[in-house]
């Protein structure tokens, strides 16, 4: 693919005007053995390009430690992409958002006091320029004038919704600049509002736009900031919406997307956001501003393609516009994907949390409360235990300040939930006798990835706890990040009690390895597990019901499925099911 990339009056490669039609699918939201499918897929419905953010913590999820290998093998996924002809544009800024966990920021950024993010504070940009140091030599190979396919670097994302700090944008700019970045930079924000979009602005980088409608009227404003002499490109065409907990599915008509399409195609050039959304897998969901509940697992957006690849209506439609405007090449699909209901499965062990508490953390003991940054954890849960005095009365119990979600517990009996706008009230029991221990479980459901309250995102007990109206001192603190190897420690022989969090083991055999769905009914809050591999956050409160597993996360012979559930609600049978259920 050796030549070049220019931005003129319009898009150019090797001299010839180009329109860029690209799709994003986000590596990071799918399993590695079905980047391929995914990207033939692109190739099939007309795009010539793809994009992708590259989140810092999924790279660096603890300070100087870097992850490069299978899922996180940026390399091979823009090679695979190069593969099939596609161009790429690489979206490498500290800050995604994208509904990720924290917008892509590393959690261990917040052990520091005083951390300022997305500006020219010292620390910060120490921490970017160490992490870049190790990306950018994995991206400045494949630029298309060094024989690959990178043709465009995005600086910052949105920076216009969070601040003005231009030298923070010309540091990341100049950074990547001496690091070897040598195709076009580019911004992307909101156009409908100048301060906003002025202020995500930098010389050197061609601005572009976010929008999911009205292209004509978009773009007219883009060039009243940008003038009438840059191509026009929406960088983020929003064809779809992501859902949160508590709320409705949210789904765009295909033929009001196709209509939308056609319109901004006339214009310009564009980035579908999504062409397939994926799998928040893990903990890594995000949660946007002012939300008491964080997005849910499934990251389906009503894209072109499912969260498990399957094409759409909406598809279709798009490739029906594409081809008006552009050859639309056909690739053979080359990976075989196919769904299997693999029935209903019967419980084989459980425990409860608190019986187990020992064999799977080792707790952390503070005078004070400590958040789970301070401790050295990012995600999960982290438990707060505080031993009361003998013959102590509980009159009534108050969090001074927590994040995000607080489940109280009295010698393993439960007494209340904090959250949202009751996390800070007075609790009083009705049995007042004090106990030997209060346990306080806090669970970290994601933090913020969009808005300008980013340093505001510590977790777990972040004041003091107070007991009879005076505060507590004195904490065991139990780290629960539930990595693999915290799963693969759980005991099903330490014991189980009704009613307290508590893990449930299912096991299957499977000889077909296909994509399933963990229908979740008759649990209450949690999350799950499959060979030690987590699927990411289930909550009956919808709208999401099932949870998807991929096939290739499934292995010939027994399979183990590990449900860690938080609110005492459990059924002793389980169903893998062909379906999703989004709500």
């Amino acid at each position: 693919m050796q030549g070049t990339f220019e931005i003129k009056e319009d898009f150019y490669i090797s001299g010839k005007p180009f329109k860029i039609i690209s799709g994003a699918i986000h590596y990071f939201r799918t399993v590695p053995e079905y980047w391929r499918d995914r990207l033939e897929k692109l190739v099939n419905m007309g795009c010539n390009t793809v994009e992708t953010y590259i989140p810092w913590n999924f790279h660096e999820p603890e300070k100087g430690k870097f992850l490069w290998q299978g899922g996180r093998d940026i390399e091979k996924f823009i090679e695979t992409a190069g593969e099939l002809g596609l161009y790429m544009i690489i979206r490498p800024s500290p800050y995604i958002c994208a509904e990720w966990e924290f917008g892509g920021l590393p959690a261990w950024l917040l052990a520091d006091k005083n951390m300022r993010l997305r500006c020219s504070y010292k620390p910060y940009l120490e921490a970017i320029r160490e992490y870049y140091s190790e990306l950018m030599p994995r991206l400045v190979p494949h630029q298309i004038d060094r024989g690959g396919n990178i043709i465009m670097v995005q600086i910052e994302n949105e920076y216009g919704y969070y601040g003005n700090d231009t030298a923070y944008l010309e540091f990341l700019r100049d950074n990547m600049r001496e690091m070897g970045m040598t195709v076009p930079f580019v911004t992307s924000d909101g156009p409908w509002s100048e301060p906003i979009f002025k202020s995500g602005m930098v010389d050197g980088a061609l601005p572009t736009g976010n929008f999911g409608s009205a292209a004509q009227w978009q773009f007219g404003q883009m060039k009243k900031f940008i003038g009438d002499n840059k191509p026009l490109m929406c960088m983020e065409f929003w064809n779809g919406w992501f859902d949160a907990w508590g709320e409705e599915h949210h789904t765009t008509a295909p033929q009001k997307a196709a209509e939308e399409l056609e319109e901004l195609l006339k214009l310009g050039s564009l980035n579908f956001y999504m062409f397939e959304g994926g799998t928040n897998f893990g903990f890594m969901s995000g949660r946007n501003s002012g939300k008491e509940t964080a997005d849910v697992t499934s990251y389906d957006y009503d894209a072109p393609l499912t969260e498990d690849g399957q094409v759409t209506e909406k598809y279709r439609l798009f490739k029906d516009i594409i081809s008006k405007y552009a050859p639309v090449r056909e690739v053979p699909l080359t990976t075989n994907i196919k769904r299997k209901a693999y029935g209903e499965i019967t419980c084989s062990g459980k425990t409860d949390l608190f019986s187990v508490l020992p064999k799977i953390s080792i707790p952390v003991h503070s005078v004070y409360p400590l958040t789970m940054e301070e401790i050295g954890q990012n995600y999960g849960y982290i438990l707060y235990r505080i031993n009361m005095k003998k013959g102590e009365p509980l009159n009534e119990i108050r969090l001074e300040s927590a994040a995000d979600r607080v489940q109280c517990y009295r010698d393993g009996e439960f007494l209340y939930t904090a959250f949202g706008e009751n996390i800070h009230e007075k609790f009083e029991p009705e049995q007042k006798c004090g106990g030997s221990h209060i346990d306080l479980l806090c669970e970290n459901i994601g933090r913020e990835n969009f808005g300008t309250g980013l340093e505001n995102q510590r977790k777990g007990i972040l004041g003091g706890v107070k007991i009879n109206d005076h505060r507590c001192f004195g904490y065991e603190i139990f780290p629960l990040p539930l990595e693999a190897e915290d799963i693969a420690a759980v005991s099903f022989t330490e014991g189980f009690s009704e009613n307290r969090p508590a893990f449930y083991r299912f096991e299957f055999d499977a000889d077909d390895l296909c994509d399933t769905f963990l229908d979740t009914w008759g649990f209450g809050k949690g999350c799950a597990f499959i060979n030690g591999f987590n699927l990411g956050r289930f909550w009956e409160t919808g709208p999401q019901k099932r949870l998807y597993i991929p096939g290739p996360l499934l292995k010939v012979g027994r399979n183990t499925l590990v449900i860690f559930e938080t609110e005492g609600k459990s059924t002793d049978k389980i169903n893998l099911t062909d379906t999703p259920d989004l709500g």
